[in-house]
């Protein structure tokens, strides 16, 4: 069994995955709430350390400055990519998360595809096309809980 971190974009379907695979039994943590991510755009260190230590079949989903300092305790770490068209009309049009609605927040999120998503894609274990069906993706992030070692 294995924790992963699912990674990716704002729009990039990190959500709606993680809330399938838990649909199937797994433990998940969406980090976009609940007082995961501090100021700064960064995880509650303390608590995100205790979460990983405690469970060891686990989902995680979330983008934040400081989840590099966390790879070591995931065996898989999945990039979700979406193309920035898709990913700001999924924010445009979302009801789950606020965030995206705004001209200034497109433009972030345009900013960090150009400045952010290369990071993401070079320290991933693993990509998957977001432009695939759901239950597509539910099935490798299931095959990742499933496998203790990367691929």
């Amino acid at each position: 069994m294995a924790r992963v971190l699912l990674t990716g974009m704002s729009g990039a379907g990190k959500t709606t995955v993680l809330a399938a695979v838990a649909r199937r039994g797994y433990a998940t943590v969406d980090t976009d709430y609940d007082g995961w991510e501090l100021p700064g755009a960064v995880w509650d260190e303390p608590r995100m350390s205790a979460l990983l230590s405690e469970h060891a079949t686990i989902a995680v989903s979330g983008t934040a400055q400081n989840q590099g300092g966390f790879y070591d305790r995931f065996e898989h770490v999945i990039y979700l990519h979406v193309p920035l068209e898709v990913l700001l009309e999924r924010v445009r049009t979302r009801t789950n998360n606020p965030y995206g609605k705004s001209a200034d927040q497109q433009d972030d999120i345009a900013r960090y595809v150009a400045e952010v998503e290369p990071l993401l894609r070079r320290t991933a274990t693993l990509e998957l096309d977001g432009m695939l069906p759901v239950p597509d993706l539910t099935d490798r992030l299931e095959q990742c809980l499933r496998c203790s070692r990367r691929p």
